[in-house]
């Protein structure tokens, strides 16, 4: 019911304290159930209380799933409960019941790992708490609904429940202070409910030059490109979750200007006059406009770039009368795109000035097998190619590389990259080269101003560099921390980055961060599609890229988190990283 369509008027007023769910400024009863709902508890590393489904309705009989001797400890299984999916795990000889798919995606969480009570979705990579059921890590929104479980007779009973979540109460103390996030992606999503989460009762302003608030950016080019998500499945919430939880959203809004020491945004409202609004505490979290080609014809009809929902509406409707497609880059969006281009039955070509597709990511073996499995699919690729410009050839464009030739297609695809959206800043003596945000430890960026996602630069917590990465997953973790900083916290930002790409029949998990890699080593099979290549920089792993290895891909994530990567002469000898993980114990 979250993720459908909903409408509510926004209201248009920051400054003066008006919008959906307040009354002169106060929080809304509802505004607090995330923090008050019952069984919400901490999550062990950063303290986030996290919602699960704990239910208040009368259960139901206690229906015996399993032997007592199924489960040893450190282990975890999927039973079956009257129809009920549940997943049994033991932790410290007790044994616990939650719901056994992940509500991201739907993963069987029963395929990933558990690291003491630490449970990694096989799939994105979504942590959460057994024990309690709370969320720890995205890309999940929410926890897991957690059942009463006992051991009695040889047997292990679980009594599955179900009913409404228990009214949260108003929160007691007062707080007048705006928390302003610029930005409606993942970053801000995570940040506001963060925020909540952890007893904040001021306001929490989203906005976006989008028409509509925060969506699953990650589906636009995959399901979405394909035909196989519906636009009713992008949101992250509805507009009724936001209001409920007093999160105002405000669409059409564009950050102009920022004064620091003021600590004041100016907007320009579409429809209306522009709006200047005063923080307590403020969020970059602008995302990246996508970049064109500065070729002639790089703005023609037909030439298309994918970063928004309205981009790709644009697209899809365009694909309507397209037999044939150029793709111009061959990164990940470029090559998701082409995947789900061909998944329509388009002939689709990909140029890019590289030898290999994904190759500055992934190394040119890895590089090699996307290519493989894409040339399988007909696709056909342009490598080491400069391209010249962009020409209307009869109905369609032509796409002319250096060489001479043309490659005719009905529209044109650009995936060269994204800018940080950051103009808005400029000639501050935080903003970068790039565009990005000199950030601390801990996100901050100055006082009372602070970055996430694409736009945030901050340093490595296990390499030291200042890196800044484009990951969807991340921008979900850097949300969540800065939430935290908003509210004082100095805690540095220790998250591990992770992304995720489907494409052309192969899923990838790629885990960790290179900035210059030196080796990559890989253990497993190229050819079989089954392997992990572990990225190596300064005599370190610092990166895993897995495909047909899920578990272990969940596995080596855990080792990143808790600082025991492997040493390339350990991954040269074969290494296992489930076992690895095993013998480490739980973490203390």
């Amino acid at each position: 019911a979250e993720r459908q369509r909903d409408s509510v008027d926004q209201g248009t007023d920051i400054g003066g304290h008006r919008g959906v769910g307040w009354t002169d400024g106060k929080v809304p009863r509802a505004a607090m159930r995330l923090t008050a709902r019952r069984g919400v508890e901490p999550c062990p590393v950063r303290g986030v209380r996290r919602p699960h489904d704990t239910r208040s309705a009368m259960p139901t009989t206690p229906i015996r799933v399993a032997d007592a001797t199924l489960i040893p400890d450190g282990e975890m299984t999927e039973v079956d409960a009257g129809g009920t999916p549940v997943l049994l795990a033991r932790v410290g000889g007790r044994l616990h019941a939650c719901a056994a798919r992940c509500p991201h995606a739907g993963a069987p969480l029963a395929r990933g790992v558990l690291d003491g009570s630490r449970l990694v979705c096989p799939w994105h990579h979504a942590q959460f708490d057994v024990t309690t059921g709370a969320l720890c890590e995205p890309p999940a929104l929410d926890g897991l609904a957690v059942y009463a479980v006992e051991e009695r007779d040889g047997g292990v009973f679980v009594t599955v429940t179900d009913g409404p979540a228990a009214e949260p109460s108003a929160p007691s103390v007062p707080d007048d202070r705006l928390f302003l996030v610029l930005g409606a992606g993942a970053a801000a999503q995570a940040a506001a409910e963060a925020l909540r989460a952890e007893g904040f009762a001021g306001r929490i302003v989203l906005t976006t030059p989008e028409a509509e608030g925060p969506y699953d950016r990650t589906a636009l080019s995959k399901g979405y490109a394909a035909g196989k998500t519906a636009d009713a499945a992008l949101p992250l919430r509805n507009a009724a979750f936001q209001e409920r939880h007093g999160i105002e959203v405000r669409t059409g809004w564009t950050a102009e200007a920022l004064d620091v020491e003021a600590k004041t945004v100016r907007f320009a409202v579409a429809g209306a006059a522009s709006e200047t609004s005063h923080y307590d505490a403020c969020l970059v979290a602008t995302g990246g406009t996508p970049r064109r080609l500065p070729v002639p014809g790089a703005d023609l009809p037909g030439v298309h770039v994918l970063r928004s929902h309205a981009d790709a509406r644009t697209l899809v409707e365009a694909l309507g009368r397209a037999r044939r497609a150029v793709v111009v880059g061959a990164s990940f969006i470029g090559m998701e795109v082409a995947s789900a281009l061909t998944d329509r039955g388009l002939a689709v070509t990909v140029v890019d000035r590289g030898e290999v597709p994904l190759a500055a990511a992934l190394g040119t073996a890895v590089g090699g097998v996307f290519r493989a499995a894409a040339e399988e699919k007909g696709v056909a690729f342009r490598l080491g190619a400069a391209i010249e410009g962009i020409e209307e050839q009869g109905e369609g464009l032509a796409v002319v590389l250096a060489s001479g030739e043309r490659l005719a297609g009905d529209l044109v695809v650009m995936g060269v990259g994204v800018r940080p959206a950051t103009d808005f800043l400029a000639g501050h003596p935080f903003v970068r080269d790039d565009g990005g945000l000199e950030a601390d430890a801990a996100l901050r960026v100055a006082d009372g101003l602070f970055a996430a996602g694409d736009v945030a630069a901050v340093p490595d917590a296990r390499t030291g560099q200042r890196v800044r990465i484009e990951h969807w997953r991340l921008a979900q973790q850097h949300g969540r921390a800065a939430a935290q900083a908003m509210l004082g916290s100095d805690a540095p930002f220790d998250g591990v980055p992770f992304f995720w790409t489907g494409q052309f029949g192969l899923g990838l998990r790629y885990v960790g961060h290179a900035e210059t890699p030196d080796e990559t080593i890989v253990d497993g099979s190229l050819a079989d599609r089954r392997f992990i290549a572990y990225t190596v920089e300064r005599g370190h792993v610092v990166a895993a890229a897995a495909v047909g290895r899920d578990a272990d891909a969940a596995a080596v994530h855990r080792l990143f988190a808790r600082s025991l990567a492997p040493t390339p002469d350990e991954v040269r000898a074969g290494f296992d990283p489930q076992a690895r993980l095993r013998d480490a114990g739980p973490e203390a």
